[in-house]
């Protein structure tokens, strides 16, 4: 069935002046950045999750500076 040319039309200058010629450029943006977003989410496998998770990272770097400061600092605590 489709949508034929009279329609689009109607379509096209009802959206015109509901948003006006400046907003339809960033409307018609956002939309496509919405549906490719709409259709990666559903594209990528449960692999492809996986791989992209990151990993939390240790903090053993923090442990040998304590260790430092402990040993330059004198301690006033008994």
């Amino acid at each position: 069935m489709g949508l034929k040319l009279p329609e689009i039309l109607l379509i096209f200058a009802a959206l015109l002046l509901l948003f006006g010629g400046s907003r339809l450029p960033q409307l018609g943006s956002s939309l496509g950045s919405a549906l490719r977003n709409f259709k990666r989410g559903f594209s990528t496998d449960e692999k492809e999750d996986v791989e992209e998770k990151k990993t939390p990272g240790t903090l053993s770097a923090a442990s040998g500076v304590d260790k430092d400061v402990a040993a330059k600092s004198p301690s006033h605590h008994a």
